[in-house]
């Protein structure tokens, strides 16, 4: 039998907040610790991870929640980490890193993406389920190659970031099946790593050789390391998990496990996933991440277009040169006391770009002398909730198969009772609001006892209709706002380029 104080460790790592939590043999969350993701620079196009900064960070985390574990008289039996997906952790035959690691915000190679042909992009997508997009390894790989030739020849593993994290906690290079899917690098038939993305952008099938052996995400690589143990406190040889990708561990936390399951995530990223048969052909998505059930997996749509842009607001609303913001609860009350609409004030949440948009910016259209702050952040909720509405547009005409239960929000949307009831009324559909405040260290951490043969029964969520938010009488209304929004968004495409030409040429050239 487990011990009842038996506990479980999930790391989670978004490109804004690093967190580590830890579960009982129930899933009841024991306790979290929170801190901000180091970044080296920001500008619009270049989003650097500090990649020592960031292991510093993690090995933080993992001694205070040690401290408080250890003070409640609970054991860790595990650990797992799960981060964001995609971008370029480059590293060495000692797993030191070689310059700065690219996060998966980051665009600074999409004129490589741009040069591959679109009937090339769509071989890919029917291989392994992701179409090419700027931010993937193989791309930033060729992109290093070009402008960093010395990191580029230096670079023995090309590293996910929780590959990252968990080489520095075994000192192992590991990569896992729901990571290296996502990155198009997977063939869905053979569940090998294919040379198609790399041949899409000019580099040799050799480049492989790269990317560490693939493993289940369950799968234990290692113990705890010596040097890791002694930065945090843990029992050296704790056993630590391949991992998984954050989408995929936040769709497990959330409960979206079952084929035909929709989870809606309002993070950093907006992510709008579907549990699909891993098959090909796959439904024609931007991306496909297998599952740790390895005849599921998730098929997304994805895009840096969700929380990020409240976070945007509730920093700008500070003075000039002032660190923090204002909370974002007390923007989303502000919200709560304007109508839908705000009152003609429309958002487009691009403040960190899309894929699919490259140029875009963050925009709101139709300010007038009545609005307030309050307006704004009613706005940017609802421009959110709609580019969600775009996304799953998109996966709805995929041809996944969709169920009919109520689709799963969590995040920050699902969090506020009033952004809750905007998606759903947007939607046209009951949504199921996931309150567990870290479903992503929830999701990986659920792995473990399964990866560490402990009897114990599959973590269960709350899925009482309490939490269940229908659409309500303003959803005409929002019916009304989505078309409004879509022509909007068809029509900007020629101003972001233009604003796009006059933030990297100046004014001087573009005149």
């Amino acid at each position: 039998m487990t011990s009842p104080t038996t506990c479980y460790i999930g790391v989670d790592i978004g490109l804004t907040a690093s967190k580590a939590a830890a579960f009982d043999v129930d899933g009841r969350e024991l306790g979290v610790v929170h801190a901000r993701t180091p970044r080296t620079s920001v500008t619009a196009h270049r989003h650097d991870v500090d990649m020592l900064g960031l292991a510093d960070t993690v090995m933080s985390l993992l001694g205070e929640l040690a401290g408080k574990l250890a003070a409640d008289g609970y054991t860790p039996a595990g650990i797992g980490v799960a981060a964001h997906g995609n971008g370029l952790y480059p590293v060495d035959a000692s797993l030191r890193p070689v310059g700065p690691a690219v996060a998966s915000s980051d665009s600074r190679a999409q004129r490589i993406v741009d040069t591959i042909p679109a009937q090339a992009a769509r071989r890919l997508a029917r291989e392994t389920g992701s179409i090419p997009w700027a931010a993937q390894p193989s791309v930033l790989l060729r992109w290093l190659r070009d402008f960093e030739p010395a990191a580029y020849e230096a670079t023995r593993w090309a590293l996910s970031c929780k590959d990252w994290v968990t080489s520095q906690l075994t000192g192992v290079a590991s990569a896992d099946y729901s990571d290296a899917s996502a990155f198009g690098m997977v063939a869905l038939d053979t569940r090998a790593y294919s040379a198609t993305a790399l041949e899409l952008v000019g580099l040799p099938a050799t480049d492989l050789d790269r990317f560490p052996p693939l493993r289940q995400s369950s799968d234990v690589v290692a113990g705890l390391s010596a040097q890791a143990a002694a930065r945090t406190g843990l029992p050296e040889g704790l056993p630590v998990i391949a991992g998984c990708m954050d989408c995929v561990a936040a769709t497990l936390g959330a409960g979206g496990r079952d084929l035909g399951d929709v989870t809606i995530i309002v993070g950093t990223w907006a992510i709008n996933g579907v549990v699909v048969p891993a098959r090909t052909p796959a439904p024609e998505i931007t991306m496909s991440a297998l599952m740790p059930d390895p005849t599921t997996m998730l098929a997304m749509e994805v895009a840096p277009t969700s929380a990020a842009n409240l976070e945007w607001l509730a920093s700008a609303s500070v003075p000039h040169g002032q660190i923090g913001g204002v909370p974002a609860v007390d923007l989303l009350k502000e919200a709560a006391t304007v109508p839908p609409g705000a009152d003609g004030l429309l958002f487009l949440p691009f403040v960190n770009g899309a894929p699919e948009h490259p140029a875009a910016s963050g925009t709101f259209l139709g300010i007038s002398g009545v609005h307030r702050r309050g307006h704004l952040t009613r706005a940017v909720i609802e421009g959110v909730a709609q580019y969600h509405r775009v996304q799953l547009d998109r996966v709805l005409a995929s041809g996944a198969d969709i169920g009919d239960r109520p689709w799963r929000l969590a995040g920050g949307g699902a969090r506020s009772e009033v952004w809750a009831q905007i998606f759903a009324d947007t939607l046209g559909r009951p949504v199921r609001r996931q309150l567990t405040s870290e479903l992503g260290a929830r999701g990986v951490a659920s792995l473990l006892p399964g990866a560490l043969g402990h009897d114990v029964q599959p973590w269960s969520v709350n899925d009482g209709d309490d939490l269940c938010v229908r659409p309500g009488p303003d959803r005409a209304a929002y019916l009304r706002h989505s078309e409004v929004f879509d022509r909007c968004l068809a029509g900007m495409s020629s101003a972001w380029s233009e604003v796009e030409q006059y933030r990297t040429t100046g004014l001087e050239e573009v005149v």
